[in-house]
C-alpha cells in the first residue's frame, strides 16, 4: 500500500491545528509589516530566511504586498525576473533574491 494516512489520536489533532494555525497568524503578520511600511521586502527576505514559517510565503504575495501593486503588476514583476509565480522564498536563489531586493529599494 502506497504511503498510508497515519492515524492522530484527538490531541495530536488539536497540537497539528494549533500549530498550523500559529504558522497562518505569523505569514500573515509579516505581510502585514511589510504593508504598513514597518518592514521593507529586504527585511522581510532576511527574517524569512532565518525561519521555516516565514520562509513558506509565496514570493508572489510577498510582491502583493507592495503600494499599487496588484495580481497583474505583480505577475509582470515575477516574470520579468525570472521567478515563477508558485515559487516560495524558501526556493529563491541567490540572483532571484537579489533581483526581487533591487526591484523594490
Amino acid at each position: 500500500m502506497p504511503n498510508e494516512i497515519p492515524k492522530l489520536t484527538p490531541e495530536q489533532l488539536q497540537a497539528a491545528r494549533q500549530a498550523a494555525t500559529v504558522a497562518r497568524q505569523e505569514r500573515a503578520a509579516l505581510k502585514d509589516d511589510i504593508r504598513s511600511g514597518k518592514l521593507s521586502i529586504s527585511q522581510a527576505l532576511a527574517k524569512a530566511a532565518k525561519s521555516e514559517v516565514l520562509s513558506r510565503v509565496r514570493v508572489l504575495d510577498l510582491v502583493k504586498t507592495q503600494p499599487r501593486i496588484g495580481d497583474k503588476r505583480a505577475l509582470e514583476v515575477l516574470k520579468r525576473l525570472g521567478i515563477a509565480e508558485n515559487r516560495r522564498i524558501r526556493g529563491l536563489g541567490k540572483h532571484q533574491l537579489d533581483a526581487l531586493i533591487a526591484e523594490f529599494h
